[in-house]
């Protein structure tokens, strides 16, 4: 028996495409019987017609290696793409590079290697980009004579 029509007429009333109304097999030749927009509700109420669940994609899998992720692993080098430091943030970089010099710099000022003056002059080239490591402010500061050669 063609329930086409019925099938087409639910899907209007559900909101739903016509693949997605299920139609009860015990039921089909009281659902060819409905042949108004009325017939069809009243079968919708008494749950003979239904409207199907959509599909999706689950997240299951995608929730998985955001675990895994969050616990540092699935980051080896075969998952990296771009240069060097495409992923590592740029605020990450410069706290790995002035750490150490303001660490290095508060010693030396500490151990009275260095004077006040001198600790400020180079915290505030620090600050300003001036090294790009230890070793470079280190050079920087025998060079001009403020530490002497150990």
């Amino acid at each position: 028996m063609d329930i086409s029509y019925q099938r087409r007429v639910a899907a209007s009333i559900l909101k739903c495409g016509v693949n997605r109304v299920w139609i009860s097999p015990e039921h089909l030749d009281e659902v060819a019987e409905a042949i108004t927009r009325g017939d069809i509700r009243e079968l919708i109420d008494r749950n003979i017609i239904q409207k199907r669940q959509k599909k999706g994609v689950s997240r299951g899998r995608a929730r998985h290696i955001a675990e895994q992720k969050k616990k540092g692993r699935r980051k080896g080098p075969g998952s990296r793409k771009g240069s060097k430091y495409a992923t590592v943030p740029k605020k990450e970089r410069w706290m790995n590079t002035i750490r150490p010099i303001r660490a290095t710099l508060k010693e030396l000022r500490d151990e009275g290697k260095i004077d006040r003056h001198t600790y400020r002059i180079y915290y505030r080239r620090a600050k300003g980009g001036m090294y790009k490591s230890k070793a470079h402010m280190l050079l920087h500061l025998r060079s001009e004579g403020h530490i002497k050669e150990d």
